[in-house]
């Protein structure tokens, strides 16, 4: 989730020319006249960007669908140049998608997001290597259907890190290896990997991952770690995973939030936590649900129900209590992660703009979400002012918001 702050009046350019001063490149923007006509005006460029405002503190990540990959879509793919400095896919690198049958591997868009990555100088993240969800049941079944063996399963799971790392050895410098493999209740998941190879299928995924690749960062990714029993789970396989000798470099704490949960003192514990445990944190899938729930926290919890104004209350627009109830949620999150800062190295988006997110689809199909910073047309929401506040003014107050929140930024020229 995401918290707000107070900074962007110090981006205004000071008046008249400044010695030694870097020229700024020109952008124009239209200012309409009492007789109707529209004509532009030079003016300096002031957004901030994001990448930029936290470039001492940690890297700004976001999660990146195939029509930004490919540049499709144009909007988007700008504002992922903009503003961030690490890019993770959001399904692409999924086994479903890059190896879909025994004997076939899809690297088409996995390569364009490597060359995107790589074009624009970010730090490239692979997600993700082993996972229960959107794994074909073919890596689990031998040609009857019958669940394979602990032998045959370690050799595909080996098989396919060594194919898939080892293509970008050296180019995708981070990967999510082992995805959700803990409850609710920081027990073992009972997925077919812990069914078939048992509970060092952990153990053996990494180990793949860095004969693949020794030099890239590998990390074990879970969502709502929040949760004390889950948190708690947690904490305890990262020991057994270091105890074991396993190269793990990082946490994943995805930080699926919604506007109420979790509380910051429960964030707060968490990255403590696991900071803790000597290994670097990494929030890799943030987002705010916006939206009521049916559900408790967390991300198996699909449900069919019919979607109902109550359900799906802002179909139109955000209101603006609500922008500031989310912007000043987003600020409040961002407080934590700069009070971490040190074993803080990434926060990643879950996408883009709000078009763009899962949650439109989730826990229920066909709803309005406005969970990121940016909206579906790709313009900059209060959200993001007030992250970006943070660095100067620190929170704002609900009560008494600053009217420059919701004044239209500047257009940046990058």
């Amino acid at each position: 989730m995401r918290r707000l702050n107070s900074k962007s009046l110090q981006n205004r350019p000071p008046k008249g020319p400044q010695k030694g001063a870097k020229r700024h490149k020109k952008c124009y923007v239209p200012f309409v006249l009492l007789c109707g006509l529209a004509i532009c005006f030079p003016v300096v460029a002031q957004q901030r960007v994001l990448k930029d405002v936290f470039k001492n503190d940690f890297m700004i990540g976001a999660a990146l669908n195939r029509r930004q990959i490919f540049e499709e879509d144009t909007r988007g793919a700008a504002i992922v140049r903009t503003h961030f400095n690490s890019i993770t896919p959001e399904n692409i690198l999924k086994w479903a998608l890059v190896h879909p049958d025994p004997n076939r591997y899809d690297f088409a868009a996995p390569d364009r997001f490597v060359e995107f990555g790589e074009k624009h100088g970010m730090f490239i993240v692979g997600h993700t290597l082993v996972w229960h969800n959107q794994t074909p049941r073919w890596v689990f079944q031998d040609e009857k259907g019958n669940p394979v063996d602990r032998e045959t399963l370690l050799n595909r799971m080996r098989e396919h890190i060594l194919k898939v790392v080892g293509r970008y050895k050296g180019r995708i410098k981070g990967w999510d290896v082992v995805n959700e493999a803990l409850n609710q209740d920081g027990t073992m998941r009972q997925s077919p990997w812990f069914k078939i190879i048992g509970e060092d299928y952990l153990v053996k995924a990494f180990q793949f991952a860095h004969e693949a690749d020794p030099s890239a960062q590998l990390y074990y990714n879970d969502y709502d770690l929040e949760l004390p029993a889950k948190r708690a789970g947690g904490v305890e396989l990262i020991k057994k995973l270091k105890a074991a000798g396993v190269p793990i470099s990082g946490v994943g704490l995805q930080n699926h939030n919604q506007m109420d949960w979790p509380s910051i003192a429960d964030e707060d514990a968490t990255i403590t936590a696991f900071e803790n445990l000597g290994v670097k944190i990494h929030i890799t899938e943030l987002d705010v649900d916006v939206l009521p729930r049916t559900t408790k926290p967390g991300a198996d919890y699909a449900v069919d129900v019919e979607v109902t104004p109550q359900l799906n209350p802002y179909v139109d627009r955000l209101p603006d209590a609500q922008q500031l109830a989310l912007a000043k949620r987003y600020a409040e999150l961002f407080q934590v992660y700069l009070k971490h800062r040190d074993a803080i190295d990434r926060v990643t988006f879950w996408g883009v703009g709000d078009g763009d997110s899962w949650l439109n689809n989730w826990p229920m199909k066909g709803r309005t979400n406005y969970p990121l910073l940016f909206d579906r047309l790709g313009r900059p929401k209060p959200a993001l002012r007030a992250v970006i506040m943070l660095k100067s003014g620190g929170l704002f107050s609900a009560e008494e918001p600053p009217e420059f929140l919701f004044e239209p930024f500047v257009p940046y020229c990058g």
